[in-house]
């Protein structure tokens, strides 16, 4: 028990839900990956893979979040220009070279190793974002200076994100967004920047429909044009046939997650019988959600979206204990990018947003988004680590009647910085 509880710290919920989630992925990734059952004709062989994922992601959880919060402000400066870098290389491989996989370029290799630099990308944007915050705070919420270096940062990762993924370069802008908000960016640029997007967005959608599709082919880095004006299209038929009445040949993703979701019923017909998983591409990726439902029913697919909220409310209690303004933020912008995307996966699923390539975080297939989601879930437990023991010492402080004094050393104890080091400690404290 001590061992476990040596290994297993910080917040005891964050822990119970990543825990539900990976058995979930467990269960769910071993029925959906049936296609690749059959294309590689070894039963076990993508269960173990993932397995393997897992269990090397709650190594990278057990291992980050025994470091101390501080030292994720230093990230972003080697993360920042790696990704923008990888992220080029990656734009420029499928522009010129043969380096794109379903008409679009996302993946890259190393050693041997495939990888997405856009994971990379969005870790180093969210901990840049709440760094900057953080350090440029006043009376009156955030500067002037602040607003305009997150732009600037995110304006480039996501105009190189883009060209190969429009819904990933919208659900990280639309996050830093949100902590821009919490992080008290005046509300009259906020309103700007929201104003822009929707005309830009507008803008873009008519141009695509008056747009021929062979003239959108040759328009460079708009290889993706065509794929987007069809989705659009789709989603916005008003005369959509029921899901038996589907045509799953030229709609099949669509077709076989709306039949696997209308056939589900209150508990669904159970882990492992899923008949849609054959029939659905991505089933263990992007559309597992749709399986999970017809497996585990309505009940399932409620406690997935449960589990997820229950994510948020937590990491914002625990954000509400924080007397530093850094880990607050870092740990808010963490979940509101993981939300945001589970919510967006499960729309796509059920047919309340366009098919995109969003996997469902902790649940879905995937090496590189498995390992980075591990990461944060090892932030905000070293976050939860921080606070648990800053409030053990308000209350140990309260009961020999020293608070005072006890909460001056503790903001500095807790974050481990020594009196002079203010190149890793400079957050303000929250107001």
């Amino acid at each position: 028990m001590d061992l476990l509880k040596s290994i297993f710290k910080g917040d005891k919920v964050i822990w119970i839900i990543f825990l539900a989630l990976c058995l979930i992925s467990l269960t769910e990734v071993f029925s959906a990956a049936s296609r690749l059952t059959y294309a590689d004709g070894d039963y076990w062989a993508p269960i173990t893979q993932h397995a393997i994922f897992l269990l090397s992601g709650a190594g990278i959880v057990v291992g980050v979040h025994s470091v101390p919060y501080r030292w994720f402000q230093v990230l972003p400066v080697f993360l920042l220009p790696v990704s923008v870098g990888l992220l080029l290389v990656v734009m420029l491989g499928g522009l010129f070279g043969d380096a794109r996989v379903n008409n679009a370029a996302r993946w890259m290799s190393f050693m041997g190793i495939q990888f997405q630099p856009s994971e990379l990308a969005k870790m180093a944007v969210v901990i840049s974002t709440a760094y900057i915050l953080s350090h440029n705070q006043d009376e009156r919420g955030a500067t002037p200076a602040a607003f305009k270096y997150i732009m600037w940062i995110v304006c480039v990762v996501c105009g190189l994100i883009a060209p190969e993924n429009y819904s990933t370069a919208a659900l990280l802008f639309v996050t830093v967004f949100l902590m821009m908000f919490i992080g008290r960016v005046q509300v009259r640029k906020l309103l700007a920047v929201a104003g822009v997007l929707v005309v830009v967005g507008g803008l873009f959608i008519l141009f695509l429909q008056v747009t021929p599709n062979d003239t959108l082919r040759e328009i460079p880095l708009g290889h993706r044009f065509t794929t987007v004006k069809a989705r659009i299209a789709d989603f916005t038929d008003s005369e959509l046939p029921p899901p038996d009445k589907y045509d799953t040949d030229d709609n099949g993703q669509v077709a076989h997650a709306r039949i696997a979701v209308a056939s589900s019923g209150l508990i669904g017909c159970g882990p492992g019988n899923s008949v849609q998983r054959d029939f659905l591409s991505h089933a263990y990726s992007d559309f597992i959600y749709a399986i999970i439902i017809e497996e585990l029913g309505l009940v399932g697919g409620i406690v997935v979206v449960v589990l997820y909220f229950w994510l948020l409310v937590r990491v914002g209690r625990i954000a509400s204990r924080c007397t530093r303004t850094f880990p607050a933020f870092l740990i808010l912008g963490i979940a509101l990018l993981l939300v945001t995307q589970a919510m967006f996966n499960m729309m796509v699923a059920v047919g309340m947003a366009p098919v995109t390539g969003q996997p469902l975080p902790l649940i879905s297939k995937g090496g590189t988004s498995t390992f980075i989601n591990c990461a944060y879930i090892g932030m905000i437990l070293s976050v939860s680590r921080y606070t648990a023991a800053q409030r053990e010492k308000e209350q140990q402080a309260a009961a020999d009647g020293q608070l005072p004094a006890a909460l001056a050393a503790d903001s500095q104890a807790q974050s481990g910085e020594e009196p002079q080091s203010a190149a890793l400690n400079s957050d303000d404290e929250l107001k």
